[in-house]
This record gives structure tokens, C-alpha cells and sequence, in this order.
């Protein structure tokens, strides 16, 4: 859980809570692991203000009944913009990568579309290592031609290039009940 309260009670809270057993702290690195696990965005790695929700895989997001053809379409900010993606595509998309082997690939590594040559179709906005899957998983944007699952991509991290997968996110299912 991530909790928030008012900084003049926060040490009070931490303490209570962990005077219960089977609680323990932990940091923003794992809770950033594990966000990465469940496909969630980071703002400023993944999305930011200029992310169209259509590219970024986030279409959940946006009722049925505010898309064209909806019985209250349009009327958010945006609209019109996140239609003509829904309408034309989007040049690019955000991916789950599950890399091979056991290195990470971290934000800011080039993908592209050969072992050697070939060109750059994307790149790593979040990578870090799954405590929950046991190895490396990462998201990031890559050209619609190349986000097919199981599309086979190459990282390269520090001058080599490492074979990357496209795949399905999220890399571990929400267990919640509503």
C-alpha cells in the first residue's frame, strides 16, 4: 500500500503500524518495481503532458460513453485531440519489454529493429528488475509497426545491443477485488 497523510502525522502513523505483525516498511524502490510490474505509468518517465492517452495504452481510461458515437462523447479536455488518435493511430505506442537474460534495461535505452544495423523504433522509459516475475521487465514507446506481442526488439545498453521482447502488459494481474 502507499499511504499518504499530513506530515505532522506521518511518524505516528509509521510507528502504529508497525507495531502490527507482517508490516514492514519499504522504499520507493520497490514500490517503483512493482508498479513496473502491474504496467502503471510513472509521470515524467512514461507520460507527461504531452502523451496522448491513445499512445500511451491508457484507453481504459476514457468511458465508452465519452467516445465518438457515446452518449455524452467529447466534453473533457483533450477531446478532440484523443479522438483524431482513436480515428488516424498514434506513430507510436507504449509497450511492456520483458528482456532476456537477467539485466534491466533502464529508461533511456535505444530499441531497435536488428541485432546490428538496423533502426531505432523506440526506447526504455521505465526498466528495472521484477521481484514478483524473477527477472528484468521494462516499458516503453516503439512505432506501431513494431508493438505487436512478441514483437523481437534489441536494446542496446552500454554499446551492445541485447534481444527484448514486446509483451503483454500487465506483467502481473491485479489480484483486487472492487
Amino acid at each position: 500500500f502507499e499511504i499518504s497523510v499530513p506530515e505532522a502525522q506521518a511518524e505516528a502513523l509509521v510507528r502504529r503500524l508497525l507495531e502490527i505483525e507482517g508490516v514492514e516498511p519499504i522504499g520507493l524502490g520497490a514500490r517503483d518495481s512493482l508498479r513496473l510490474e502491474a504496467g502503471l505509468c510513472l509521470y515524467g518517465n512514461d507520460i507527461d503532458a504531452g502523451t496522448n492517452p491513445v499512445e500511451a495504452s491508457l484507453t481504459w481510461a476514457i468511458q465508452k460513453a465519452r467516445r465518438a458515437g457515446g452518449e455524452r462523447a467529447g466534453g473533457y479536455p483533450g477531446a478532440e485531440a484523443v479522438q483524431a488518435a482513436f480515428d488516424d493511430g498514434v506513430g507510436r505506442k507504449r509497450v511492456g519489454l520483458a528482456p532476456e537474460g537477467r539485466a534491466p534495461m533502464r529508461d533511456g535505452t535505444p530499441l531497435f529493429d536488428a541485432a546490428t544495423g538496423g533502426t531505432q523504433v523506440g526506447e526504455v522509459t521505465s526498466g528495472s528488475f521484477g521481484p514478483t516475475v524473477g527477472g528484468p521487465v521494462a516499458m516503453g514507446y516503439v512505432s506501431e509497426a513494431q508493438a505487436g506481442i512478441d514483437t523481437m526488439l534489441w536494446g542496446e545498453v552500454r554499446g551492445k545491443r541485447l534481444p527484448v521482447t514486446v509483451a503483454k502488459l500487465p506483467f502481473v494481474a491485479a489480484n483486487f477485488k472492487r
